[in-house]
C-alpha cells in the first residue's frame, strides 16, 4: 500500500476509535457508540479488504447494528475494486454513494492572512467552551445540534484533539481542531457560522493552528477537505494534495453523506 495512503487509513482509523469502540474483523473493522446513534463517524462498518463472501458480511454487520438500535453503514475503501460488493449492497436494499477525498500536506510555512482587524483567536477551554458548543451545533455539515450537542464534549475531553476559536469583533464565530497521532496532526471540524462565511476568516483560524502545530514540534500536519472546491482554498493556505481517496458510503436510511456537507 502507497505510504501516502497508508497514513491516511491510519489516521482515519486512529481518530473514529478516540470516539467509538473498535471491533477487529477479518474483512475490516467495526465501530460502534450507542450513546451517538445518530453520529455516522462513531457507527459503521470499516471495510478495508474485498471480502470473499459480501453476503456473509452484510448480515454480520445488519446482526451487530440492529438490535443495538443503530442503522447498518459501511465505509468501504477498496470502492472501485468492490464490484460483488456494491452489487450485493444493492440487492439488500442499501443506498450507496461515491466520495472523492483529497488529502493534503502543509508545506510548513505559515499562511499570513490578509485580513486581520478585528480577529482573535484562542485554545477552546472551560472558560469559552459554550461559545464553541454553539457553533458546533449550528454547523448543519457537522449533523448539526443533534449529533455535535452529544459528541463536542466527548471530543473536547479527548487528550488527542485541542481545538480553536476564532472570534471576529468579540463574536466567536469559526472553529478548527488539531488531532495528534504518532507526533503528526490532522486538522479536523473546521467551519464558521453561515451569517460569517465569505470573509477569509478562516484564513486566520488556519495561520493560528500552523503556529500551534509549530509549536507542538508536529511532524507533518495534514487535512481531509470535504471537496474538492475547498481543497483550493487550502491550497491557498499552503496545504498541497499528495493524493485523492474513493471511498464509498453505503447505508439503509438516512441521509448521504454529500447531502449533509452540502
Amino acid at each position: 500500500m502507497d505510504k501516502i495512503l497508508a497514513k491516511y487509513l491510519e489516521f482515519d482509523v486512529a481518530y473514529y476509535e478516540s470516539f467509538s469502540t473498535r471491533e477487529d474483523k477479518p474483512w475490516g473493522l467495526l465501530f460502534h457508540n450507542e450513546s451517538q446513534p445518530s453520529y455516522y463517524d462513531a457507527n459503521h462498518a470499516h471495510i478495508s479488504e474485498i471480502p470473499k463472501d459480501p453476503q456473509a458480511v452484510i448480515n454480520e454487520v445488519k446482526e451487530f447494528y440492529e438490535p443495538k438500535q443503530l442503522t447498518p453503514r459501511f465505509y468501504i475503501y477498496n470502492w472501485l475494486n468492490q464490484a460483488k460488493l456494491q452489487s450485493v449492497l444493492k440487492n439488500n436494499n442499501f443506498q450507496s454513494e461515491e466520495i472523492v477525498s483529497p488529502f493534503q500536506i502543509w508545506t510548513g510555512n505559515i499562511h499570513e492572512p490578509k485580513h486581520k482587524e478585528g480577529i482573535t483567536c484562542e485554545k477552546v477551554t472551560e472558560d469559552n467552551y459554550t461559545e464553541a458548543l454553539e457553533i458546533e451545533c449550528s454547523i448543519e455539515e457537522f449533523g448539526g445540534k443533534e449529533v455535535r450537542e452529544k459528541a463536542f464534549p466527548e471530543d473536547f475531553r479527548n487528550p488527542s484533539m485541542t481545538f480553536y476559536l476564532l472570534r471576529y469583533h468579540g463574536v466567536a464565530c469559526s472553529i478548527a481542531s488539531i488531532f495528534e497521532h504518532n507526533g503528526q496532526g490532522r486538522v479536523e471540524s473546521v467551519a464558521t457560522l453561515r451569517e460569517y462565511r465569505g470573509r477569509g476568516l478562516i484564513g486566520s483560524l488556519i495561520s493560528h493552528i500552523q503556529t500551534e502545530a509549530v509549536a507542538k514540534d508536529l511532524e507533518k500536519l495534514w487535512i481531509i477537505p470535504i471537496n474538492e472546491k475547498i481543497e483550493k482554498v487550502y491550497a491557498k493556505y499552503e496545504f498541497v494534495t499528495v493524493g485523492k481517496f474513493i471511498t464509498g458510503h453505503a447505508f439503509l436510511s438516512g441521509k448521504c453523506i454529500t447531502e449533509l456537507q452540502g
